[in-house]
């Protein structure tokens, strides 16, 4: 009876481990239990965000240099205005540097992708990237694709 009773518990603990793993998994896929990156500010505007959202990794050559900390739309322009919290310790990027949205893995995770430019001058807290690039929706290219194939 005894050892039927340490099975239980070795059966009991293994379950609780696993659960453990799933919950850590999850909040490491959704990027809930992110830190706030330190750094600087600098903001890009878009003409579509698509599905961006606060917390999206900001990245360079594949690696994720900062987050999105804030998207709003300007109320004069209707554009997205997004911030972007740089690591400080990128602090070289080009002020020619351009911000593109793109879709990552199977589950879609919107990102920021800077690709650096040539400019001597580099950006700091408070600038503004001027060359981006929106998100592409799928749905519009396949309307654009169904309206001009009907056209013809």
């Amino acid at each position: 009876m005894n050892t039927h009773r340490t099975v239980e518990i070795l059966v009991g603990a293994f379950v609780a481990v696993g659960i453990a793993a799933l919950f850590i998994l999850s909040i490491q896929m959704s990027n809930f239990g992110s830190t706030s990156v330190k750094g600087y500010e600098i903001t890009a505007r878009f003409d579509n965000v698509g599905g961006l959202t606060e917390r999206s990794p900001v990245k360079l050559a594949g690696l994720t240099i900062g987050r999105v900390t804030d998207i709003q739309i300007d109320p004069e322009t209707f554009e997205a205005v997004a911030t972007l919290r740089i690591d400080g310790r990128y602090n070289n990027l080009p002020r020619d540097t351009i911000a593109s949205i793109y879709t990552a893995g199977l589950l879609g995770e919107q990102f920021i992708e800077l690709s650096p430019g040539a400019d001597e001058a580099v950006l700091g807290h408070g600038d503004q990237l001027m060359l981006t690039q929106s998100a592409v929706i799928l749905e519009r290219i396949i309307s654009q694709f169904l309206f001009d194939k009907a056209a013809e």
